[in-house]
């Protein structure tokens, strides 16, 4: 596979560009998908691309998969550390259905909540929704967003090498890995986004380019 070189803020105008391309009509929302484990920093990339959308007029909510977690009781049933609650039991994906893309859908009502959970508290974040206008783009970010049937307009998975994913996740967290090993293999995220980006270095990724309109 060809990756070209490119900055995170080019990259960003490019993906505007394809978003805001004759494809849209501006009658509908757009979904975006930001796949890639914490160690690769899908936020970065989200904020680059909301900032790049916002001066072509394009209304943008950025979505933090984080801000979906379950309550602890419910992640940590089987333990802090269970790789398989991880996969499939840590992340509150019937609401991310219910409250982001369900209102964003043809016919939605456009009003998003923004967060549901902080993880430090483990209580409700108690977020406003946010009233994101027809033409308006959300952008969700975090890991393991490919395995779930999403309805994103375009997507792309931030791909770090097994050893490039060792090294930048936190000790603590290094129990992890083999989900993400699981996920790789499972679902082959690579190959089921849209766009592929390689992130071992954070400050020169490189990319498959956007896919054909």
């Amino acid at each position: 596979m060809k990756l070209e070189a490119i900055t995170w803020q080019r990259m960003a105008e490019r993906l505007a560009a394809h978003l805001d391309g004759p494809a849209d009509d501006g009658t509908a929302w757009q979904r975006v998908g930001i796949d890639g484990a914490p160690a690769a920093d899908t936020g970065v990339l989200a904020e680059e691309l909301a900032g790049a959308l916002r001066p072509r007029g394009r209304p943008v909510l950025v979505v933090a998969a984080g801000g979906f977690l379950r309550p602890a009781s419910l992640r940590f049933e089987y333990g802090r550390e269970d790789v398989d609650a991880y996969l499939g039991g840590w992340y509150d994906t019937g609401a991310l259905w219910r409250e982001v893309f369900g209102p964003t859908d043809p016919g939605g009502t456009g009003r998003v909540l923004p967060d549901l959970w902080d993880p430090v508290t483990d209580r409700a974040t108690r977020s406003p929704y946010v009233e994101l206008p027809p033409g308006g783009v959300v952008i969700v970010h975090g890991p393991l967003l490919l395995g779930h049937w999403f309805p994103f307009d375009l997507s792309v998975h931030v791909s770090l090498s097994a050893g490039a994913l060792a090294r930048r996740t936190p000790s603590g967290e290094r129990w992890t890995l083999p989900a993400f090993a699981r996920y790789a293999r499972d679902t082959e995220p690579a190959a089921a986004a849209d766009v592929l980006v390689r992130a071992d270095d954070p400050h020169h990724p490189a990319w498959t380019g956007l896919p054909p309109t």
